[in-house]
Protein backbone atom coordinates (compact mmCIF):
# COMPACT_ATOMS: atom_id res chain seq x y z
CA UNK A 1 0.00 0.00 0.00
CA UNK A 2 1.03 3.07 -0.84
CA UNK A 3 1.58 5.94 1.52
CA UNK A 4 -0.74 8.31 -0.12
CA UNK A 5 -3.46 5.95 -0.16
CA UNK A 6 -3.02 4.76 3.67
CA UNK A 7 -3.18 8.21 4.62
CA UNK A 8 -6.49 8.22 2.40
CA UNK A 9 -7.79 4.68 4.19
CA UNK A 10 -6.60 6.26 7.61
CA UNK A 11 -8.80 9.79 6.98
CA UNK A 12 -11.58 7.92 5.84
CA UNK A 13 -12.19 5.75 8.76
CA UNK A 14 -11.21 8.21 11.03
CA UNK A 15 -14.07 10.28 9.58
CA UNK A 16 -16.25 7.81 10.17
CA UNK A 17 -15.14 6.87 13.75
CA UNK A 18 -15.76 11.12 14.36
CA UNK A 19 -19.47 10.66 13.72
CA UNK A 20 -19.99 7.67 15.60
CA UNK A 21 -19.11 9.58 18.76
CA UNK A 22 -21.26 12.64 20.33
CA UNK A 23 -21.31 15.97 18.77
CA UNK A 24 -19.17 18.68 20.60
CA UNK A 25 -16.73 15.82 21.98
CA UNK A 26 -13.14 16.46 21.53
CA UNK A 27 -10.87 14.36 24.14
CA UNK A 28 -8.05 16.55 22.66
CA UNK A 29 -9.71 19.66 23.95
CA UNK A 30 -10.11 17.27 27.40
CA UNK A 31 -6.30 16.85 27.59
CA UNK A 32 -5.47 20.74 27.06
CA UNK A 33 -7.24 21.38 30.39
CA UNK A 34 -9.11 23.99 31.67
CA UNK A 35 -7.24 27.14 30.36
CA UNK A 36 -3.99 27.79 28.95
CA UNK A 37 -2.69 29.12 32.13
CA UNK A 38 -4.10 25.42 34.02
CA UNK A 39 -3.09 23.47 31.09
CA UNK A 40 -1.25 20.30 31.62
CA UNK A 41 2.48 20.29 32.53
CA UNK A 42 5.58 18.58 32.97
CA UNK A 43 5.61 20.17 36.71
CA UNK A 44 2.95 17.29 37.94
CA UNK A 45 2.49 14.01 37.24
CA UNK A 46 -0.93 11.84 38.66
CA UNK A 47 -0.71 8.38 39.61
CA UNK A 48 -1.99 6.13 42.34
CA UNK A 49 -1.35 3.91 44.89
CA UNK A 50 -3.37 0.72 45.28
CA UNK A 51 -2.90 -1.45 48.81
CA UNK A 52 -3.75 -4.74 48.12
CA UNK A 53 -4.07 -5.96 51.54
CA UNK A 54 -6.70 -3.65 52.13
CA UNK A 55 -8.76 -4.77 49.04
CA UNK A 56 -11.41 -7.02 49.41
CA UNK A 57 -12.45 -9.90 47.50
CA UNK A 58 -15.83 -9.73 46.04
CA UNK A 59 -15.48 -5.69 46.46
CA UNK A 60 -16.24 -4.22 43.23
CA UNK A 61 -16.78 -0.55 44.30
CA UNK A 62 -13.79 0.74 42.61
CA UNK A 63 -15.26 -0.78 39.22
CA UNK A 64 -18.83 0.15 39.48
CA UNK A 65 -17.55 4.14 40.58
CA UNK A 66 -15.43 3.70 37.43
CA UNK A 67 -18.80 2.51 35.23
CA UNK A 68 -21.33 5.22 36.65
CA UNK A 69 -18.40 8.47 36.73
CA UNK A 70 -18.30 7.64 32.54
CA UNK A 71 -21.50 6.04 31.70
CA UNK A 72 -20.54 2.50 31.01
CA UNK A 73 -23.29 -0.17 30.85
CA UNK A 74 -22.91 -3.62 30.87
CA UNK A 75 -24.41 -5.46 28.22
CA UNK A 76 -23.88 -9.03 29.66
CA UNK A 77 -21.60 -9.96 27.73
CA UNK A 78 -18.05 -9.75 29.21
CA UNK A 79 -16.04 -10.35 25.66
CA UNK A 80 -17.28 -6.99 24.78
CA UNK A 81 -18.31 -4.92 27.75
CA UNK A 82 -15.42 -1.82 28.07
CA UNK A 83 -13.33 -3.03 31.25
CA UNK A 84 -11.73 0.50 32.17
CA UNK A 85 -10.69 -1.01 35.30
CA UNK A 86 -11.42 -4.89 36.36
CA UNK A 87 -10.46 -6.69 40.17
CA UNK A 88 -7.62 -9.42 39.36
CA UNK A 89 -6.59 -12.22 41.95
CA UNK A 90 -3.12 -13.15 42.07
CA UNK A 91 -2.27 -16.12 44.27
CA UNK A 92 1.07 -16.97 44.78
CA UNK A 93 1.78 -20.87 43.84
CA UNK A 94 4.14 -21.72 46.68
CA UNK A 95 2.69 -20.38 49.43
CA UNK A 96 -1.36 -19.92 48.20
CA UNK A 97 -1.50 -16.34 49.38
CA UNK A 98 -4.62 -14.64 47.03
CA UNK A 99 -4.23 -10.96 46.81
CA UNK A 100 -7.02 -9.28 45.33
CA UNK A 101 -6.28 -5.95 43.64
CA UNK A 102 -7.23 -3.67 40.76
CA UNK A 103 -5.70 -3.03 37.70
CA UNK A 104 -6.27 -0.57 35.12
CA UNK A 105 -4.18 1.43 32.45
CA UNK A 106 -0.63 2.07 34.26
CA UNK A 107 0.07 4.81 32.83
CA UNK A 108 3.65 4.46 31.89
CA UNK A 109 6.41 7.19 31.52
CA UNK A 110 7.37 5.27 28.24
CA UNK A 111 3.47 3.91 26.84
CA UNK A 112 3.73 0.83 24.41
CA UNK A 113 0.00 1.48 23.07
CA UNK A 114 1.55 5.68 21.87
CA UNK A 115 4.52 3.89 20.40
CA UNK A 116 2.48 1.50 18.11
CA UNK A 117 -0.27 3.57 17.13
CA UNK A 118 -0.34 4.89 13.30
CA UNK A 119 -2.59 8.00 13.87
CA UNK A 120 -1.30 8.91 17.10
CA UNK A 121 -4.64 8.72 18.39
CA UNK A 122 -2.98 6.99 21.26
CA UNK A 123 -0.94 10.09 23.18
CA UNK A 124 0.14 10.83 26.90
CA UNK A 125 -0.54 14.46 28.10
CA UNK A 126 2.51 16.30 29.76
CA UNK A 127 1.25 14.88 33.40
CA UNK A 128 1.68 11.43 32.58
CA UNK A 129 -1.96 10.64 31.65
CA UNK A 130 -2.22 8.36 28.67
CA UNK A 131 -5.59 9.05 26.68
CA UNK A 132 -7.43 7.91 23.27
CA UNK A 133 -8.63 10.62 20.53
CA UNK A 134 -11.20 9.37 19.35
CA UNK A 135 -11.44 11.38 16.63
CA UNK A 136 -8.69 10.08 14.96
CA UNK A 137 -8.40 5.97 16.58
CA UNK A 138 -8.73 4.08 13.27
CA UNK A 139 -9.93 1.24 15.25
CA UNK A 140 -6.54 -0.72 14.28
CA UNK A 141 -5.82 -2.10 17.99
CA UNK A 142 -2.49 -2.54 17.79
CA UNK A 143 -2.49 -0.79 21.16
CA UNK A 144 -4.59 -3.44 22.32
CA UNK A 145 -2.02 -6.25 21.38
CA UNK A 146 0.77 -3.65 23.00
CA UNK A 147 -0.18 -3.23 26.41
CA UNK A 148 1.03 -5.83 28.31
CA UNK A 149 -1.68 -5.34 31.01
CA UNK A 150 -4.52 -5.79 28.88
CA UNK A 151 -6.13 -2.70 30.14
CA UNK A 152 -7.81 -1.29 26.98
CA UNK A 153 -11.11 -2.80 25.79
CA UNK A 154 -12.52 -2.01 21.90
CA UNK A 155 -16.07 -1.18 21.06
CA UNK A 156 -18.24 -3.07 19.37
CA UNK A 157 -21.27 -1.57 19.73
CA UNK A 158 -23.35 1.67 19.15
CA UNK A 159 -22.99 4.18 22.50
CA UNK A 160 -25.94 5.69 23.51
CA UNK A 161 -26.80 8.83 26.01
CA UNK A 162 -23.39 8.91 26.30
CA UNK A 163 -21.67 11.95 29.21
CA UNK A 164 -20.60 15.33 27.99
CA UNK A 165 -17.05 14.72 29.75
CA UNK A 166 -16.49 11.16 28.31
CA UNK A 167 -16.34 10.57 24.52
CA UNK A 168 -16.77 7.22 23.55
CA UNK A 169 -17.85 5.75 19.71
CA UNK A 170 -18.09 2.75 18.01
CA UNK A 171 -14.96 1.10 16.34
CA UNK A 172 -12.76 3.01 18.44
CA UNK A 173 -10.79 1.96 21.51
CA UNK A 174 -10.67 2.99 25.29
CA UNK A 175 -9.32 2.42 28.49
CA UNK A 176 -8.90 4.67 32.22
CA UNK A 177 -8.27 8.36 31.76
CA UNK A 178 -7.51 8.34 35.58
CA UNK A 179 -10.94 10.81 35.58
CA UNK A 180 -9.14 13.34 33.46
CA UNK A 181 -12.04 15.60 33.34
CA UNK A 182 -12.36 15.68 37.40
CA UNK A 183 -8.53 16.60 37.43
CA UNK A 184 -9.26 19.46 34.85
CA UNK A 185 -12.06 21.31 37.10
CA UNK A 186 -10.16 20.69 40.25
CA UNK A 187 -11.35 17.55 41.81
CA UNK A 188 -7.66 16.41 42.37
CA UNK A 189 -8.89 12.45 42.56
CA UNK A 190 -10.44 9.55 40.93
CA UNK A 191 -13.95 8.02 41.21
CA UNK A 192 -12.17 4.56 42.23
CA UNK A 193 -10.06 6.36 44.67
CA UNK A 194 -13.27 8.06 46.20
CA UNK A 195 -15.42 5.30 46.17
CA UNK A 196 -13.22 3.00 48.25
CA UNK A 197 -12.91 5.38 50.98
CA UNK A 198 -16.13 6.19 50.97
CA UNK A 199 -16.22 2.24 51.96
CA UNK A 200 -13.54 2.84 54.55
CA UNK A 201 -11.21 0.29 52.46
CA UNK A 202 -8.80 3.10 51.53
CA UNK A 203 -6.79 1.23 48.88
CA UNK A 204 -6.58 3.32 46.74
CA UNK A 205 -4.79 6.29 46.57
CA UNK A 206 -4.62 9.43 43.98
CA UNK A 207 -2.08 12.33 43.70
CA UNK A 208 0.78 14.34 42.48
CA UNK A 209 3.73 11.65 42.54
CA UNK A 210 5.99 14.45 42.06
CA UNK A 211 4.94 17.10 44.69
CA UNK A 212 6.84 16.11 47.76
CA UNK A 213 4.00 17.32 50.06
CA UNK A 214 1.32 14.73 48.39
CA UNK A 215 0.58 11.59 50.72
CA UNK A 216 1.13 9.37 47.70
CA UNK A 217 4.41 11.14 47.18
CA UNK A 218 5.65 10.89 50.65
CA UNK A 219 4.06 6.93 50.85
CA UNK A 220 6.02 6.22 47.76
CA UNK A 221 9.30 7.34 49.20
CA UNK A 222 8.78 5.54 52.78
CA UNK A 223 6.83 2.66 52.49
CA UNK A 224 7.75 -0.17 49.68
CA UNK A 225 5.65 -0.54 46.91
CA UNK A 226 6.05 -2.17 42.99
CA UNK A 227 5.24 -1.80 39.62
CA UNK A 228 3.20 -4.54 37.73
CA UNK A 229 5.85 -6.02 35.02
CA UNK A 230 8.91 -3.94 36.20
CA UNK A 231 10.86 -5.81 33.96
CA UNK A 232 9.64 -3.81 31.13
CA UNK A 233 11.08 -0.56 32.68
CA UNK A 234 8.06 1.61 31.64
CA UNK A 235 8.00 3.65 34.71
CA UNK A 236 4.24 3.40 35.31
CA UNK A 237 2.56 5.76 37.16
CA UNK A 238 0.26 3.05 39.20
CA UNK A 239 2.15 1.22 41.86
CA UNK A 240 1.19 -1.36 44.43
CA UNK A 241 1.96 -2.30 47.81
CA UNK A 242 1.47 -5.80 49.95
CA UNK A 243 2.18 -7.63 46.60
Amino acid sequence: MSISRRKFMQAGAAAVTGAAIAPGIRLVELAQARSPEEAASTAKRWGLLIDSAKCAEGCSYCVDACHTEHGITSNNRPETDAQWIRKVTAKDPETGYTHFLPVMCQHCEEPPCVDVCPTGASFKRADGIVLVDKHICIGCRYCMMACPYKARSFIHEDITDQKSHVPRGKGTVESCTLCVHKIDRGDNNTACAEACTELGNDAILFGDLNDLKTEISRRRRTEPSRQLRSDLNLNTGVRYQGL
